[in-house]
C-alpha cells in the first residue's frame, strides 16, 4: 500500500480577525479523532486560531477560549468535544505520560495542541500541522500541512475565502 502524500497550503493573515476566520473554517470541517498541532513563536496566533477552531466546532460564543498554559488541558463542548492542550511548560512528551494523552489523541473529540514541537514524537501520523510565523506586527504566514484525505475539504473551503 502506498503512503499517502501530505498536502500544503500557505495563507497570509493580515489581522487577528483573519486568523480567527481561518480557524473557524478549519474547525467547521474537523471530525472526532482529528489532531491539530500548532507551532509558532509567542504571540504568533496559536490561541487565536484555536479560538476560531472552537467556534467552527460549535463551541458557544459565551465560552472564553484561553490558552491552558498552567492547567495543560481545557475542554470545550461543541458538535464534538474540543481538547485544547498547551504544552509550553513541558520538557517533552514524557511529561504527558501521566495525563493519559492517548485517550485524547484517539478519543471522541478534536485535539488542538499549542507548542506541539515539544511532543512531535508522540503525535499521530495523521495530525494536521499548522505553522504560524510573523511577517510583521499584524501579518502572519499560516502554513497548513496534512494528509491529503484529511485536508482536501478544509483547503477547498479556505481557498474560497480571501485567504491566499
Amino acid at each position: 500500500m502506498m503512503e499517502e502524500k501530505n498536502s500544503t497550503l500557505i495563507l497570509v493573515s493580515e489581522k487577528p480577525g483573519d486568523t480567527l476566520n481561518i480557524g473557524k473554517i478549519i474547525g467547521s470541517k474537523l471530525q472526532k479523532g482529528n489532531v491539530v498541532a500548532l507551532t509558532g513563536e509567542l504571540g504568533s496566533g496559536k490561541t487565536c486560531i484555536t479560538q476560531g477552531i472552537a467556534r467552527g466546532l460549535g463551541v458557544p460564543e459565551n465560552y472564553f477560549i484561553t490558552s491552558p498554559t498552567f492547567t495543560l488541558i481545557n475542554e470545550y463542548h461543541g458538535r464534538v468535544p474540543l481538547y485544547h492542550l498547551d504544552v509550553y511548560r513541558l520538557s517533552g512528551s514524557r511529561d504527558l505520560d501521566d495525563v493519559g494523552y492517548e485517550e485524547y489523541f484517539y478519543g471522541d473529540g478534536v485535539v488542538v495542541i499549542e507548542w506541539a514541537e515539544k511532543i512531535m514524537d508522540i503525535l499521530p501520523a495523521e495530525s494536521m500541522f499548522i505553522y504560524l510565523r510573523y511577517l510583521d506586527d499584524n501579518i502572519r504566514e499560516i502554513k497548513i500541512i496534512g494528509k491529503a484525505n484529511n485536508t482536501s475539504e478544509i483547503f477547498k473551503e479556505l481557498r474560497k475565502g480571501v485567504f491566499r
